[in-house]
C-alpha cells in the first residue's frame, strides 16, 4: 500500500513539473503578467462569423451589384498592394460576374498603361490596355513588392477566397457536405478586415505589425487596417462604411476565384432533375417488365 502511494504520489509530482514546464514554454497556463490573460495556442483567436452571402446554398447566385462595388473598393483600395493576375479585363463582361457592358469592360482596360513589346525596332512600350490583357500588378517584380512593403510582398488575391479558409472542426464539417458550406473564405476576409483593434493588456504586438485576432497565421498581421468609413464613394446608395467595403469586396474576391459558380450549380440541379426522373422511369419499366412474373 505504501509502494502504491509512492507511486501514485511520483506522477502527481511528475504532472506537477510537466505542467510547470509547458505554463514555461507558453501553453494555455501561461500569463505574462500577473493578471494578464493567458496566451492563445490557437489562431485565428476569433473565428469568422458566418455572414448571409448571396451566393450561399445550392440555390446560391453572385449579386451583380455587390460584384460592381466589390470590384470598385479592389480598383480604389486593394489594386494598390495586390495583384489578381488570374484575371484578365474581359472576364468583367462574362455571364455570371459584375455584368460589365463589353464597352464598359474595354474602358476599365483602356484606364491602365500595360507594357507591351518588343517593337520592330527591339524596344519595349506602353501601350492602353485591352480586354485579353489581365489585371495589372501595382509592382514590377515580387522584389519590388517586397521592398515597398517591410519586406514583404502582399499575396496575389486571384485565389484568396479559395485559399484562406477557417477549418469549423466536427461536426460541422460533416453538416457542411450537406449545406454545401463553401463560404469559410469569404467569412474570413471579411472578417479579418473588420477585425482590426487595439490589443489586450499584457499582448506586445512588434513595431510595424497590427494586432487582429481574426488572422489566421498569429494575433499580428504586417497590413494596416486598410478600409475606413466613406473611403469609397458608392453611386447606389449603399452605405459606405467598413462592414459594407469588406463585405463587398469579399464577394468580388469569391467570384474572382470561382467566376463559373452560377453555372455550376445550375448544371448542378439540372443533373439531380434528370437524375430523378431517370430513375422513375427506370422503377417504372421494372414494374412493367416484371409484372406478370411470380416472385
Amino acid at each position: 500500500m505504501k509502494t502504491l502511494s509512492g507511486t501514485f504520489a511520483r506522477i502527481g509530482l511528475g504532472l506537477m513539473l510537466g505542467a510547470a514546464a509547458f505554463s514555461f514554454v507558453g501553453g494555455p497556463a501561461a500569463a505574462n503578467e500577473e493578471g494578464a490573460e493567458a496566451a492563445p495556442t490557437h489562431f485565428p483567436i476569433v473565428k469568422p462569423n458566418l455572414e448571409p452571402w448571396s451566393f450561399a446554398g445550392i440555390f446560391g447566385r453572385y449579386d451583380t451589384a455587390q460584384l460592381q462595388r466589390g470590384y470598385q473598393v479592389y480598383k480604389e483600395v486593394c489594386a494598390a498592394c495586390h495583384s489578381m493576375h488570374l484575371l484578365s479585363f474581359r472576364n468583367l463582361a462574362q455571364p455570371g460576374g459584375p455584368s460589365f457592358s463589353v464597352a464598359q469592360a474595354q474602358t476599365v482596360a483602356a484606364s491602365y498603361q500595360v507594357q507591351d513589346g518588343p517593337n520592330d525596332a527591339g524596344d519595349m512600350f506602353e501601350r492602353p490596355g485591352r480586354l485579353s490583357d489581365r489585371f495589372p500588378s501595382p509592382f514590377p517584380n515580387p522584389e519590388a513588392a517586397a521592398a515597398a512593403n517591410n519586406g514583404k510582398a502582399p499575396p496575389d488575391l486571384s485565389l484568396m477566397a479559395k485559399a484562406r479558409a477557417v477549418e469549423r472542426g466536427f461536426p460541422w464539417f460533416v453538416l457542411d457536405l450537406f449545406t454545401q458550406y463553401e463560404e469559410g473564405g469569404p467569412d474570413y476576409i471579411h472578417g479579418l478586415l473588420t477585425g482590426y483593434k487595439d490589443a489586450p493588456p499584457g499582448m506586445t504586438i512588434p513595431p510595424g505589425l497590427h494586432y487582429n485576432p481574426h488572422f489566421v497565421s498569429g494575433p499580428a498581421i504586417a497590413m494596416p487596417p486598410p478600409l475606413s468609413d466613406g473611403q469609397v464613394t458608392y453611386t447606389d446608395g449603399s452605405p459606405q462604411t467598413v462592414d459594407q467595403y469588406a463585405r463587398d469586396v469579399s464577394a468580388f474576391l469569391m467570384w474572382g476565384a470561382e467566376p463559373h459558380l452560377d453555372a455550376r450549380k445550375r448544371t448542378g440541379f439540372q443533373v439531380i432533375i434528370f437524375l430523378l426522373v431517370f430513375a422513375g422511369l427506370l422503377y417504372v419499366t421494372k414494374k412493367k417488365i416484371w409484372a406478370k412474373v411470380a416472385h
